[in-house]
């Protein structure tokens, strides 16, 4: 079994699949990874869901990756003693710790000293989704005083966010920890963390995640854009959370910070997932709108290695519709002429490194000799990451004696991760590489087939060899 298509489709779970049936027709609709939002849903839920994937990953026969959303740092305001109030723009509005004294149309509580540790004259707070929008006039370690830039309705604990200054904030909190830990015996194979504002974010993370998952930087303030080469050389992948960036920039800069984005990751071979209301309007209608279709087609002509249902497949009407239109757009999109010269025009020059030299010539030998087929025989996916950052026009093979590699690789560009057992030299390779494209559906008798792989093998890093095989 394989997709017809080399982007991925990452899809959440949630009420509106609640069970094996529901999650198996997200699968067979095209589903590669499933997302488990850890900012809903209890550990049993979760526990329940990752159980189902398995079981429909060893029904299938096809690796199946599961990634872990951790919810991260929650800013929120407090609550007003009577109800909602309303915030006229040019007044003055104070925010401080004082949590025990209700809020009102002149003041409520913003338990967050990490907050006021950090503001400065003119930074700018955006409540409610950056319904609200307020500027800072005075400031010290317990309160300040704002000037209302936009005003509107504003009721209990709404979401708050500061995009003109980083926070002193670990990107991880208690509730993230317990959840990693928890997660982490689920066997998930991808962790996602919010919030991130620096590459040391990441740097923590991967200490305790020590090498059991990916770990996905989440790309949604302002401080992250600022610091984008070193975040994704220190991540393991990347994701455009459009949703929290939209509030915390101007809307229209969000196109280029995602253009900007996935050039950077296609530039290092960092798999990218663009996510956020890409089909939004499928929550409640069975089809998107030509907006939503136009989205999803633009970042597969930039290259993205996945694009990501939320609410569409958690929580909407249509789910399995969702999925399925999502698969169809990208069928259509890679089948345009004009998508894989979009891909040869965004392709980067290679390093100076035997890996990327042989990626390289792994591409124009495909090319020149047609081949059905890239196979890459990867112990810890290094190898397929290399030949994905190619994109060459042939499918890949991911070939993988690690079944935690086969999962993480179902994220990948192209890549149909396939799980063998170990091989013992480069002959014994080369017949399951011809094996796998015959019985995989790649390649018929006689088809022409280019396989990388590092020796001697095992060696993570080490890609080293390129071969050319007929398939007998």
């Amino acid at each position: 079994m394989h997709r017809n298509r080399k982007a991925k489709i990452v899809a959440t779970l949630g009420p509106a699949t609640p069970d094996r049936a529901g999650i198996e027709a997200l699968f067979k609709a095209g589903v590669d990874v499933f997302r488990l939002n850890f900012s809903h849903g209890s550990h049993a839920d979760h526990q329940e869901r990752a159980r189902i994937i398995r079981e429909l990953e060893r029904d299938s026969g096809r690796p199946i990756g599961i990634l872990l959303d951790l919810q991260g740092p929650k800013l929120r305001i407090a609550t007003f003693a009577d109800g909602p109030v309303r915030l006229e723009a040019g007044q003055t509005f104070d925010l401080d710790l004082r949590r025990e004294q209700p809020g009102d149309a002149k003041r409520v509580a913003l338990p967050h000293p990490e907050i006021f540790a950090a503001l400065v004259v003119g930074a700018e707070l955006l409540l409610d989704d950056g319904r609200i929008r307020l500027r800072v006039e005075r400031c010290d370690d317990t309160s300040a005083t704002t000037r209302v830039i936009t005003g509107g309705p504003l009721s209990d604990r709404k979401g708050v966010n500061v995009p003109d200054v980083v926070l002193p904030l670990s990107a991880l909190t208690e509730k993230d920890r317990a959840d990693l830990a928890f997660g982490l015996k689920l066997d998930v194979d991808w962790v996602a963390l919010s919030f991130v504002q620096r590459a040391e974010d990441i740097e923590e993370v991967k200490s305790i995640v020590a090498g059991r998952a990916g770990v996905i930087a989440k790309l949604e303030k302002p401080a992250a854009i600022a610091d984008l080469d070193a975040i994704v050389a220190a991540a393991d992948a990347i994701m455009v959370a459009r949703g929290d960036l939209g509030v915390e920039m101007p809307a229209e800069q969000v196109p280029s910070i995602q253009k900007r984005i996935v050039k950077q990751c296609r530039r290092t071979g960092r798999p990218v997932i663009v996510a956020t209301q890409m089909l939004d309007s499928m929550v409640a209608a069975p089809v998107p709108t030509r907006a939503e279709a136009s989205d999803v087609a633009t970042a597969i002509y930039d290259g993205a290695d996945a694009v990501m249902l939320s609410a569409e497949s958690a929580s909407g009407n249509y789910p399995v519709e969702a999925v399925c239109i999502m698969d169809r757009i990208i069928c259509q999109t890679e089948s345009d002429p004009y998508y894989q010269e979009a891909i040869e025009s965004a392709r980067t020059p290679p390093e100076r490194t035997a890996t990327d030299a042989i990626g390289c010539a792994m591409r124009n030998i495909t090319q020149v000799l047609a081949a059905a087929a890239t196979v890459a025989y990867t112990t810890t996916g290094h190898s397929a990451l290399h030949m994905a950052r190619e994109r060459p026009l042939a499918p890949i093979i991911g070939m993988t004696p690690r079944l935690a590699t086969a999962r993480r690789l179902a994220l990948v560009w192209g890549v149909h991760a396939l799980l063998i057992h170990d091989v013992a030299d480069v002959g014994e390779m080369t017949d399951y590489a011809c094996r796998a494209a015959l019985n995989q559906g790649f390649a018929e008798a006689g088809a022409t087939i280019v396989i990388s792989a590092g020796l001697p093998f095992g060696t993570p890093g080490t890609t080293n060899l390129l071969r050319v095989a007929t398939v007998g």
